[in-house]
């Protein structure tokens, strides 16, 4: 398993840091199974493995400009190898999203973050050539230890991500990679750029409208959440549920991921609702007031969509809106519109809170595990935030 510290030297293997990094159990047994084995069909097992060894290399270079230290700096060429180096359209791409994620290091740790070791991995899914292109599909996996600014963080975070990887053989024979982008829908992780915003179309006029959150850190710990809210609801039963399913997907449940449904966010955050004690809400399919899953006749839009949730959330009063990110609780609910459209994009659940009054969020679609709202906001300034108590 590779580590990357700052003590890192990049080359064609890069160093193993001092201490192990180590995510929840859950983290081995990924949902995401590989549609064809690596290094089968029409690529040899050398050649998925050159690969899967320079996607690997990118990905962990993009972690390791997160990290806290000495300023880190890439060296041309220094992921190239015997099979397969960089194109130098992708050198300059990624020099780009280097500079853009050290700016992004620079408002977590203006936000009260920062991290101190990397662990990423990557597996190869499947892969497909044609002529001299060959699409890769990969999974990346990657843990980030935090550095104890308030000494009470949660020692990791942690997010599974797709990629779709492109190479082109060169005519010397090698292969170059070209390109490299997240197959995945919501929340981008950490290490990635901010994808392009897309339009659409606003809520229509006459539904339940949630308030935006201020992302303003309070100067003061917010109080923490009540125990209760008078209906028997069990707080810390939904985080647990998040924290279980964060990598794996429960069979018992439909799975929206990659299915061209928008991903799987909110209706992950729904399950974890329901095994809080959140009740069922009969009725059609398609009526935001109702909302509903069963593995016989499917579910509710507002099980699985994210505007439909908030609909449904806030016209049955089962939520309220809470004027800042901050004080969301563990079981409280954060959605994010991207580019300010006045449609939703993603839904989030708090799973872990600290003494000092830090949300953590865990989601699906990118699968991700106690990401702090201070990474959040840092990764994405300019988005709106509805948070939700529960």
């Amino acid at each position: 398993m590779k580590k990357t510290t700052f003590r890192a030297m990049v080359g064609t293997t890069l160093a193993v840091a001092a201490a192990a990094v180590v995510l929840p159990a859950t983290a081995g047994a990924s949902w995401y199974e590989a549609a064809v084995p690596a290094g089968s069909g029409t690529a040899g097992r050398p050649t998925a493995d050159s690969f899967g060894r320079a996607a690997d290399a990118v990905l962990t270079e993009r972690t390791a400009a997160l990290l806290d230290g000495s300023p880190h700096r890439r060296r041309a060429g220094a992921l190239a190898s015997r099979d397969v180096h960089l194109s130098s359209g992708l050198v300059r791409s990624e020099d780009h999203t280097e500079a853009s994620l050290r700016d992004r290091k620079k408002r977590l740790r203006e936000l009260g973050e920062a991290y101190t070791a990397a662990d990423t991995k990557v597996k190869v899914n499947d892969i497909e050539v044609r002529g001299g292109k060959a699409s890769v599909r990969v999974t990346e996996t990657t843990t980030l230890t935090y550095k104890r600014i308030r000494g009470n963080e949660p020692a990791t975070t942690g997010f599974q991500a797709h990629h779709e990887v492109d190479f082109t053989r060169t005519s010397g024979g090698r292969w170059a990679l070209t390109g490299i982008r997240p197959t995945d829908t919501g929340l981008v992780a950490v290490n990635a750029p901010l994808k392009a915003p897309q339009a659409k179309a606003a809520a229509a006029d006459g539904l339940p409208v949630a308030a935006s959150a201020s992302t303003r850190r309070p100067s003061r710990v917010p109080a923490p959440k009540p125990a209760g809210n008078g209906s028997g609801l069990n707080y810390a039963a939904m985080g647990a549920y998040a924290e279980k399913y964060w990598s794996r997907y429960n069979p018992a449940y439909p799975s929206y991921d990659s299915a061209g449904a928008g991903g799987d966010c909110t209706n992950f955050v729904s399950q974890a609702l329901k095994a809080g004690g959140w009740k069922h809400a009969p009725g059609s399919w398609d009526d935001y007031r109702k909302w509903w899953s069963d593995p016989k006749l499917g579910n509710t839009l507002s099980f699985v969509g994210v505007n439909e949730w908030s609909w449904f959330a806030l016209s049955s009063k089962r939520t309220t809106n809470l004027s800042n990110v901050w004080e969301m609780g563990v079981g409280d609910v954060l959605q994010m519109d991207f580019n300010r459209d006045g449609s939703k994009d993603h839904t989030m659940m708090v799973s872990y809170r600290d003494r000092r009054g830090t949300p953590y969020l865990t989601a699906h679609s990118t699968n991700t595990y106690r990401k702090s709202v201070a990474s959040i906001i840092a990764s994405y300034p300019r988005a709106n935030y509805f948070a939700y108590r529960t």
